[in-house]
């Protein structure tokens, strides 16, 4: 998340102290031996009522012995403390380095007590400093957790995902509570050829331990905080034997609300790479069965699975577009989807009716995303061209991922920085561009999405198809000329940023002529028929409600509608 309108995120964030946890942020993790050509992804979607979806770019810099660092919390904007500055920070492209290391996060909450709203970290600033400091994601966990340990960890528990260009890593962190500087944490490597996930629940159980973090040791899998065991023994979470113990089970319990709200959107993705994720059907619903001597939840999923097939950036992008399609949860086929099977539903998440709790599904598609992104890592090219950060606003069902290059120095005028925000409405900015589309589509959406379905399709699979030519052009001029091969890859990027915001604006207008007061005009050939007259369109489809919902209609009122016939005389 970043920092808005300062007074509406702290009042979101005092409510967030309340619950267990923020359904906010969904992370996939590909391995450079589970993807079609090799790169390591991860992805990310920031899903917050109050964040705006912009690009923002920190270029490289060099500092004086002696210079500090202002540290503010990413969510409030809150000064925290002023820390060392180092003497050189690499460039920055959303949530990717110019070394095409890359880190995403999700918010699990964990036990409350362990806030230290004392503490003068946050995961924001743990996060983007390290991308500022890091060649490597090792590095970039080294910094996480040298910065946790000096200044203490004030965000509630987090998972992170980092990646190089050759690792891809899961972290997880929570911290000690006022009174106890610094944080518990683990690291685990997923191994190459698997894929991982995570969705505002730790995932982190059982793990292998060290006698000491050797950042240099590249065949050292797992890392974590010396008293990870022994602050939780000194806390009282727990008193088995070390080989037993459960990062997850132990600061971080999975309950009804961290299946089906978090691990359900985690099964969802696996459930498309692997066909043996059924046995899990019933944990990502809810039903959280406990061991009967340690307490731990034992038909959890696995941390990280052997897809079936090799993952695409495509499927990249399709995995967080998922609204739990073709489960008996799909979003789209219950009486809340409505007439035209929207599949969202307003917040709350739950509601009680006759004081018994229901709740709506948190797929991982979902209305109130500020941005997501999926990360590519290349090994096989120069830093500035191996990294793409394909960037999307707005809900990631009816947005676009455009390739923005991790050397580039600049963002596209759509996306940049200060182009509008949740409180000023731009005519340039592409969230609100994209936001027009979408909540246009939520009113029609069974028809209305095949639109954007196809448009955006369009647009992806150019920018997918185009790739390798711009890589071979950007090669060319890196051999000779670095600074125009960056030059070209920013102008690229720009380019297809400020030209995929005029079309989806183009389909904003194009949506609008077309379902317009509740009607569908007839198409022929992509064009409106006119019957021959001058701008004068035939008489539209007036489709009404398909007859499933009308017979709901009468289900709900009986004879009130019904149509009197009149009496013969």
């Amino acid at each position: 998340m970043k920092k808005t309108t300062i007074i509406v995120i702290t009042i979101i964030t005092i409510f967030l102290l309340g619950s267990k946890i923020n359904f906010g942020c969904t992370n996939f993790l590909i391995t450079k031996g589970a993807s079609v050509d090799g790169s390591t992804m991860i992805s990310y979607a920031a899903d917050s009522h109050v964040l705006y979806g912009e690009l923002y770019i920190r270029p490289a810099a060099d500092y004086p012995d002696g210079a500090m660092l202002e540290v503010y919390e990413w969510d409030t904007g809150k000064f925290l403390k002023k820390i060392k500055q180092v003497k050189h920070t690499y460039s920055v492209v959303g949530n990717m380095n110019e070394h095409q290391v890359a880190i995403g996060e999700t918010t699990y909450g964990g036990r409350h007590e362990l806030v230290d709203t004392l503490a003068l970290m946050d995961y924001g600033s743990l996060m983007y400093i390290a991308l500022q400091r890091a060649k490597t994601a090792r590095e970039a966990m080294k910094v996480m957790t040298e910065l946790a340990a000096e200044h203490g960890f004030c965000s509630h528990g987090e998972s992170f995902s980092i990646s190089d260009p050759n690792e891809v890593w899961i972290m997880e962190m929570i911290g000690k509570g006022v009174g106890n500087t610094g944080a518990v944490w683990v690291a685990r490597l997923v191994p190459d050829g698997y894929v991982c996930a995570h969705a505002n629940q730790a995932r982190i159980t059982t793990f292998s331990f060290s006698e000491k973090n050797n950042w240099d040791d590249i065949n050292q899998t797992t890392y974590h905080s010396a008293d990870v065991i022994s602050f939780a023994r000194k806390m009282e979470y727990f008193k088995g034997k070390d080989e037993d113990f459960s990062f997850s089970d132990t600061y971080a319990p999975v309950d009804f609300g961290g299946a089906r709200f978090c691990e359900i959107r985690v099964w969802a993705m696996f459930n498309v790479v692997n066909k043996d994720m059924g046995k899990y059907w019933e944990y990502a619903k809810g039903h959280v069965t406990h061991d009967e001597i340690n307490g731990y939840a034992n038909n959890r999923m696995p941390l990280w699975i052997k897809p079936d097939k090799k993952v695409s950036v495509s499927d990249m992008m399709n995995f967080m577009r998922d609204h739990l399609e073709n489960t008996e949860l799909d979003m789209r086929n219950d009486i809340g989807a409505g007439p035209f099977q929207l599949p969202y539903r307003w917040r709350g998440l739950t509601w009680k009716v006759d004081s018994i709790a229901y709740c709506n599904e948190r797929a991982t598609a979902t209305q109130q995303t500020g941005f997501s992104f999926v990360t590519q890592s290349r090994s096989w090219l120069p830093d500035p061209i191996g990294g793409i950060f394909w960037f999307s606003v707005d809900d990631a069902a009816s947005s676009v991922y455009v390739p923005m290059y991790c050397g580039i120095t600049k963002s596209p005028e759509s996306y940049a920085e200060g182009n509008g925000s949740m409180l000023e409405y731009s005519s340039t900015s592409a969230f609100w561009a994209f936001n027009f589309v979408s909540n246009f589509a939520y009113l029609r959406y069974s028809d209305m999405i095949k639109d954007v379905i196809k448009v955006r399709n369009e647009l992806e699979n150019k920018f997918i198809e185009n790739t390798s030519n711009v890589d071979k052009k950007a090669e060319e001029l890196y051999k000779n000329d670095k600074a125009s091969a960056i030059k070209y890859l920013t102008d690229y990027s720009s380019e297809q940023g400020n030209n995929t915001v005029k079309r989806w604006q183009e389909l904003g207008q194009y949506l609008l002529v077309k379902y317009i007061d509740g009607n569908i005009k007839k198409e022929k050939d992509g064009k409106f028929e006119t019957n021959g007259y001058t701008n004068i369109p035939a008489y539209p489809y007036q489709l009404g409600y398909p007859e499933w919902w009308y017979k709901k209609i009468i289900e709900e009122t009986g004879d009130r509608f019904k149509v009197i016939e009149s009496e013969e005389h």
